[in-house]
This record gives structure tokens, C-alpha cells and sequence, in this order.
């Protein structure tokens, strides 16, 4: 066969659809237009700044965080910041602008949706087999199921398999005043993000009042899904999702407990 000529007749190259998309997705970013990446002290707060400018929410309000220390982690972001500005790499920033424009004007809305999730909390619902993921189960969730109700007195009902249990009524109307005192829109938005990810109010609040490591609360969170693995071998995109929410997690692990 000939070489080829470079002819309309040639195959076109394969398309990567991922590739596109990543090529689509940078030319819509902004380009990062600053140099320098600072802290400021003011009467609300600390505020982040690029080349003295505050850094603000997209409905312009200027960033503001309860200390130093997570004002340097949210500027780290920053200044971490390559060629164009991707929200999808700044989790902190993220959370940071849920809670000065989502969640501050939506305290009990965001507390009550946090508090649902008791009804139907992940650490309820237990497998039968195999034995392997029963033994997980137990091993990483009756600790924290332990710790509920010794701390708080909520007790729960589990149930065998995925049909609905209900919960006690004193419970989650206990868990869901507790969520309402939470007054700080930086950790209920922190909050939220943990519960969501891990599917359990109970693990999001026992990483709140540090009860137990983030390192601990996440692999609780998806015993099942390492067990599958263990069993069934890895599935590399279901990895990559894992890794993307890990690190959302661990953003709200820090706004929740990691730096004060």
C-alpha cells in the first residue's frame, strides 16, 4: 500500500469526545490575569487578595473567612491557579461562595435538607452478604452509630437490605434541631457538602465535632464500594469520580475541622 498522500481519502484521525471536551471546556475559562496572592485583615474577616484586589463571589461579594489559616488555604488555591481560572480545581472557593450566597440567606432551609438525610441514613441499611462487606459494615459503622448515641442519645433502626425503615421520631427531630444551632454559614455549607458525599448526616456530623478523623468518616462512607472492588476488581472511572469527590471532602473536612 502506498503511503499515504495526505488526500481528502484519507481515514480521519480517531476523536477522543474527552479530549474535545477538555479543549472546549479551557477555551470558555477565564484566563488567570493576576500575579500575586495575599491575606488581608479587616473588621468581618480575612480577605483574599490578587494583586490587591479582594477576591469576590460571582455576585461580587468581596471573600471573607473566619481566620487567618483558611484564608491562606483558600489563597493557596489561588495561587495555585495555572493558565485559566478552573472552579473545578478551587473546592474551597466553591464552598466559600455557597455559603456567602446560598447558604447565609437559607440557614434552616439548608439545615432541614442536611437533617433529612437522617431519615434514610447510609449507616442504616446493611448488607446480608457477602460475608466480607457484613463484617465492614459492622466494623466501620457500629462505631459511629456507638458514638451517636452515647454523645447525643439518637438511636436508629437498621434494616437488612435497601427497603425503608423508619427512623425514631425523637431522633430526627433532635437531629434536625441540632443542625438549625449551626448559625456559621461557612461550616453548615462545609456540612452539607459532607453529608451529600458521604450520603450520612450522622458520619457528616461526626466529622463535624471531630468524633472521628476524615480519613475514617470516607472510607466508612464507601466500605461497600471498596468491598465490590476487593472482590470484583477496580473500575478506573468509577475511581476518577471517587478521586474528584475525595477532594470536595476534603475541603469541607478543613472548613469543618482542619485549620482554625
Amino acid at each position: 500500500m502506498a503511503p499515504s498522500d495526505g488526500s481528502i481519502f484519507d481515514a480521519p484521525p480517531p476523536i477522543d469526545p474527552h479530549a474535545m471536551a477538555r479543549r472546549d471546556l479551557q477555551k470558555s475559562l477565564p484566563k488567570r490575569f493576576w500575579k500575586d496572592v495575599t491575606i488581608s485583615e479587616g473588621e468581618g474577616g480575612f480577605g483574599i487578595l490578587i494583586d490587591g484586589r479582594p477576591t469576590r463571589t460571582p455576585n461580587k461579594q468581596a471573600h471573607s473567612l473566619p481566620s487567618s489559616a483558611l484564608a491562606e488555604a483558600v489563597a493557596a488555591e489561588w495561587r495555585g491557579v495555572g493558565e485559566h481560572l478552573d472552579p473545578n480545581e478551587m473546592p474551597l472557593t466553591r464552598i466559600l461562595n455557597t455559603a456567602m450566597e446560598g447558604v447565609a440567606p437559607r440557614l434552616i432551609e439548608t439545615a432541614d435538607d442536611i437533617a433529612k438525610y437522617a431519615g434514610s441514613d447510609l449507616l442504616c441499611y446493611r448488607a446480608t452478604a457477602p460475608t466480607r462487606l457484613v463484617e465492614k459494615q459492622n466494623e466501620l459503622w457500629d462505631p459511629v452509630l456507638d458514638w451517636a448515641l452515647e454523645r447525643h442519645r439518637w438511636r436508629f433502626n437498621l434494616a437488612a437490605g435497601v427497603m425503608h425503615v423508619p427512623q425514631p421520631q425523637e431522633t430526627l427531630t433532635d437531629i434536625q434541631d441540632h443542625v438549625r444551632k449551626i448559625t456559621d454559614p461557612l461550616r453548615l455549607a462545609a456540612l452539607h457538602v459532607a453529608t451529600t458525599l458521604t450520603g450520612s448526616a450522622v458520619l457528616a456530623l461526626a466529622l463535624a465535632e471531630k468524633a472521628f478523623n476524615a480519613d475514617t468518616i470516607w472510607t466508612a462512607a464507601h466500605v461497600d464500594e471498596d468491598v465490590q472492588m476487593a472482590i470484583w476488581g477496580q473500575d478506573e472511572e468509577a475511581l476518577a469520580r471517587r478521586a474528584r469527590r475525595l477532594t470536595e471532602f476534603k475541603a469541607a473536612a478543613m472548613f469543618l475541622n482542619g485549620k482554625s
